[in-house]
């Protein structure tokens, strides 16, 4: 199976973010969308945020009461390996946008809305310090930066193009 877009999530800040048909993805994220706490979130480096599918499954499986957008994710894909993922690399979104992985994203105390041990079940220590054999790396998502902007529709392929730093 190719990587795919199986979700595009949008909020008017906080989470949920709930899915939409289409959006355009621009330099500071998706036009719609928008940030609870501006002064942490967002910002060009952290424009969206991507999620697996297969993590959202494996932590329903482990009992949390998640759903595609509940993590805050704008882009929930599947069909990657979450501890391939890692900063500098880049992926083509659908026909024109590319977007480029920035770093891990640290899960804030939203997350205890589902679950008090949530944030625990995806995030530790090394992953902060770039350690890529933490067995939680990739699970709390990637926060990336959007090179260049356009449409991003649910099924959308999901291409890895190269690493750049």
């Amino acid at each position: 199976m190719l990587p795919r877009v199986i979700q595009v999530n949008t909020s008017q800040g906080g989470l949920p973010k709930r899915p939409v048909e289409r959006a355009v993805a621009g330099p500071f994220g998706l036009e719609g969308d928008a940030f609870a706490h501006p002064e942490i979130h967002g910002g060009s480096e952290q424009a969206l945020l991507l999620v697996l599918r297969e993590v959202v499954d494996e932590l329903t499986g482990q009992g949390f009461p998640l759903f595609y957008g509940a993590l805050g994710e704008n882009l929930t894909v599947e069909g990657l390996d979450r501890r391939t993922l890692s900063a500098g690399q880049r992926y083509r979104v659908g026909y024109d946008v590319i977007i480029r992985l920035t770093k891990p994203r640290g899960p804030c105390r939203a997350l205890d809305a589902y679950h008090p041990d949530l944030r625990s079940a995806v995030w530790e220590k090394r992953i902060k310090h770039g350690d890529r054999t933490s067995p939680y790396w990739g699970k709390s998502g990637f926060y990336a930066a959007v090179e260049h902007g356009g449409v991003i529709l649910p099924g959308a392929p999901f291409i890895f193009l190269d690493q750049v730093c």
